[in-house]
């Protein structure tokens, strides 16, 4: 019952990659009630911005860009120039068709959907092997540089929480940019720690950076993510992906979130602890994290796929990956359900 599941989990098979968060598919494979289910499977905060009630305008009226949106998120971001966009997955899919047949290069494992878009799009894509730590790695992607035109990673990386320092990237970048090349940095996870992003960097030629409100703000649902990059580039973009990107409901909360900066510091402090307490849980019951960041641990086990069954169920999703056979554990949400996460790791066989 539960191995048709489990394969269409693993990144890259089907028709559409496979992401976390599939409860509706996961409570009817397992027989358990979809609200019965503690989803880990995600990296969304789980304690995300609490959202209040939506003035009734944002529902009945057209979506302007003069609604203060994008003055909040320049002031967020410390940039000079951005895009909003229905969530960095609309950039992802959509910047592979604002440049001819190019060379690509981008980390493996990572988000899979780098890599698919620009194939989709007629590129050249090679993976280079993410999983042999920064100092290793670093020289592997330099020989790539200059037989590429564009390097895509994700800081931290999804889901080895791989890291590279600004003056690595903004060399990289320097390199690319002088043959017209292209820098794309998706710092989906990077709100934690903001101090490490390349926002402030932007805009420069050849570098973009993808943001999302959906993990640290936790308001995935929202659909709400930005580009930051040249302005000609964000103009052809816009052009691209057309008018009304965002919904008016969208652009008030995205407002409101970018603007709480005593949640902001409050949610920083309480997810690193988070964080640390979810790799410490791991390590005692014989998972020991091989990466991560603050929202997920990742853990490279080869009996990953039986674990991932065993937790399933119990009703705990979680992220399995197949190469290398591994797991990504999200935020359990409050005490109960740190309490249920331990019980289950306890049981484990």
């Amino acid at each position: 019952m539960t191995q048709g599941f489990v394969d269409s989990c693993h990144s890259g098979e089907g028709d559409a990659l496979a992401h976390g968060g599939r409860l509706q598919e996961a409570a009817a494979r397992f027989g358990i009630a979809r609200a019965d289910w503690l989803d880990l499977s995600t990296g969304i905060n789980p304690s995300g911005w609490p959202v209040p009630p939506v003035p009734a305008s944002s529902w009945q009226r057209l979506p302007e860009d003069n609604d203060g949106l994008e003055t909040a998120a320049l002031d967020y971001y410390g940039c000079d120039a951005l895009l909003p966009v229905a969530g960095s997955q609309a950039a992802i899919q959509a910047l592979p068709w604002l440049r001819g047949p190019s060379r690509v290069a981008l980390l493996a494992p990572a988000y899979a959907e780098h890599a698919a878009a620009w194939r989709a799009g007629g590129h050249q894509v090679t993976g280079v092997d993410a999983l042999c730590g920064r100092q290793a790695l670093a020289p592997r992607v330099d020989e790539l540089v200059d037989g590429s035109d564009v390097l895509i990673l994700v800081q931290p990386n999804n889901p080895t929480g791989l890291r590279f320092s600004h003056e690595q990237l903004l060399d990289w970048r320097r390199r690319l940019a002088e043959r017209g090349g292209w820098l794309i940095v998706d710092e989906a996870f990077m709100d934690v720690t903001p101090e490490h992003s390349l926002a402030a960097c932007c805009p420069q030629p050849g570098l973009m950076v993808l943001r999302s409100l959906g993990k640290f703000f936790g308001l995935a649902g929202a659909r709400v993510g930005f580009v930051l990059a040249e302005p000609d580039l964000l103009a052809r973009l816009r052009r691209r992906l057309g008018p009304w990107t965002l919904t008016g409901p969208a652009r008030w909360v995205a407002t409101q979130a970018l603007c709480d900066q005593d949640w902001q510091l409050q949610t920083r402090a309480a997810l690193v602890a988070a964080g640390q307490r979810l790799s410490d849980l791991l390590s005692r019951h014989g998972l020991p994290p091989a990466g991560g960041c603050a929202l997920f641990s990742w853990v490279c086990d080869d009996r990953a796929e039986a674990i991932w069954v065993q937790l399933a169920g119990q009703g705990i999703l979680t992220r399995l990956f197949r190469e290398p056979p591994s797991l990504r554990f999200g935020l359990p949400g409050d005490e109960q359900a740190w309490q249920r996460l331990e019980r289950a790791l306890r049981g484990l066989g």
